[in-house]
């Protein structure tokens, strides 16, 4: 199994990394804009099979897509982060352009390839993606749930004082500080409510540090976090290949499912290697409705920048 990563900053380079001492695939390329940049990551990486004991080969390339052919699954994470003074719809004007030319270069070389979207805003990159390609919706995965899910296990297992092996949870809606839904409601330690052992104050705690999560480390670190992201790319990808049919939080195109349409935003699916394998429906209250209708209002006002590029 062949999987191609574009963008070997620190999510990306992470991502390679797992993948391949995990040996969830057989070959990892890393493509970058920046000479040499991708072949000195994928040759560090290298550097590490004999002590981490994996047989995954990885390789970099400067910009050379002919490199990415018969890939599996295509990770996108190139884009700019935003910057002091940029605009919203500045940050999706550069990175719409940079992902839509990406995801066209790819499938050039991978028709058949399952992209994972990483690149913020990560919804709307997602719903570029597939309107600006026109694969089968099935085929196209943004990966924001699924980090902001492990988030927020992290969050209820500090809360709890247990393993973050034994707490199981979820969040749905956008991948945004305000957008996203962490379902207090439905999160369990080892088969008992949470609720069980945490109070409504508690639980509100967790849910709102959950939210800020990605702000608190790039306070912390002067940048965006790389290693659960990167990590959860990989478990994500892992899922596919290995036809997992894990449920996993990921931005999918909704057909009227959720009570929405023509969008992408997070929602639990079983990910197996078709990539979308189904939509989990999972009984929302009113209370989450309403959260969700706010955040899918949230998401869509993000794509109607989209215009310009979709033209």
């Amino acid at each position: 199994m062949k999987v191609t990563i574009v963008g070997a900053g620190n999510v990306g380079a992470t991502c390679a990394d797992v993948i391949s001492y995990r040996g969830i695939a057989s070959e990892v390329v890393l493509l970058d804009i920046k000479e040499g940049f991708a072949e000195g990551k994928a040759m560090d990486i290298m550097q590490c099979a004999t002590t981490t004991g994996f047989n995954t080969r990885v390789s970099g390339s400067t910009n050379d897509y002919s490199k990415t052919a018969n890939s599996d699954v295509v990770v996108i994470t190139s884009g700019i982060p935003r910057k002091p003074g940029m605009t919203r719809e500045e940050l999706i004007g550069i990175n719409a352009g940079i992902v839509k030319a990406v995801a066209e270069n790819v499938l050039q070389h991978s028709p058949n390839a399952i992209i994972v979207v990483v690149s913020n805003p990560m919804d709307t990159m997602t719903y570029l993606t597939l309107k600006a390609t026109g694969i089968p919706k099935n085929r196209i995965i943004g990966m924001g749930g699924a980090l902001d899910s492990s988030r927020f296990k992290y969050y209820l297992s500090k809360a709890l004082d247990k393993p973050s092996n034994d707490v199981q949870g979820m969040v749905i809606g956008g991948h945004g500080d305000t957008t996203m839904i962490p379902l207090t409601r439905l999160a369990s330690y080892n088969g008992s409510p949470v609720s069980d052992f945490l109070s409504q104050e508690q639980l509100e705690k967790v849910a709102a540090d959950t939210m800020v999560g990605g702000a608190t480390l790039t306070g912390l670190l002067g940048t965006s976090a790389w290693y659960a992201p990167g990590a959860s790319v990989a478990y994500l990808v892992d899922s596919i290949l290995n036809d997992q049919k894990k449920i996993i939080a990921c931005s999918v195109y909704l057909e009227g499912e959720y009570g929405q349409s023509d969008i992408c935003i997070g929602v639990p699916c079983i990910i197996g290697k078709n990539g979308i394998e189904k939509i989990v429906d999972i009984k929302l209250n009113d209370a989450e409705k309403v959260l969700f209708t706010k955040s899918a209002d949230a998401v869509r006002s993000m794509n109607a920048d989209l215009k310009s590029v979709l033209v």
